[in-house]
């Protein structure tokens, strides 16, 4: 599936929030957006014009699309199957997104953002209740048990991740076996367990016209 491969930092700039689209180095004083808040392009002045209500569905759209790096059309599936499911039709789509073995992989600590989980897992590195599972999409459930493929513990990645995972916290509806490396989804997230803050209302509503 086609993935969007330009420059992330660009993404934050246009939205005017940090993302942290690449992990740790989103805290330091190279982000960009700390150097210059203003959207990308040629403009003489960073002064950003008002957005319509339209507007800014629009954006709170493409922030948790960019945050999970889902594509439009993937993200509009997503966004069907929360709508059918019983429930608030936002919660449920965040939730469902919450599931994404990409994501999972990196809520446990395994990568330093979504981008590089999305990778391992394409790279058939994780094994999800023992059989390699390469479909960062792939949604888990309730029970499942996350682990790293045998032959990829010999990998120098796996090896420093093991020294530096130690004292991580995680979210509730997840726990870790630091020693062991293997995580275990003890049950199904709730909108209270994803730490950013997302309008989802405005992406129905978005969806709604």
């Amino acid at each position: 599936m086609a993935r969007y491969t330009g420059p992330v930092c660009r993404l934050c700039r246009y939205l005017g929030e940090k993302l942290m689209l690449k992990g740790e180095k989103c805290s330091t004083p190279k982000c960009p957006l700390e150097r210059k808040n203003a959207p990308p392009g040629h403009h003489t002045s960073t002064r950003r014009r008002r957005i319509s209500d339209r507007g800014l569905q629009l954006r709170e759209k493409q922030k948790v699309r960019f945050s999970y790096g889902v594509l439009e059309r993937q993200f509009r599936r997503f966004f069907t199957e929360a709508a059918r499911a019983p429930g608030a039709t936002g919660e449920n789509l965040l939730i469902l997104l919450e599931r994404r073995l990409d994501n999972v992989v990196y809520r446990l600590g395994f990568a330093d953002s979504r981008a590089q989980a999305r990778q391992i897992v394409r790279h058939g590195h994780i094994l999800v209740n023992g059989h390699k599972t390469d479909i960062p999409s792939f949604l888990v459930k309730s029970g499942d048990n996350v682990k790293w493929r045998q032959a990829s513990t010999r990998t120098e990645y796996y090896k420093r991740l093991a020294e530096e995972i130690k004292g991580k916290t995680t979210l509730g509806w997840l726990s870790l076996d630091e020693e062991k490396m293997t995580g275990k989804v003890l049950t199904l997230p709730s909108i209270d367990d994803i730490d950013a803050k997302f309008d989802e209302k405005s992406i129905v509503e978005y969806y709604s016209r």
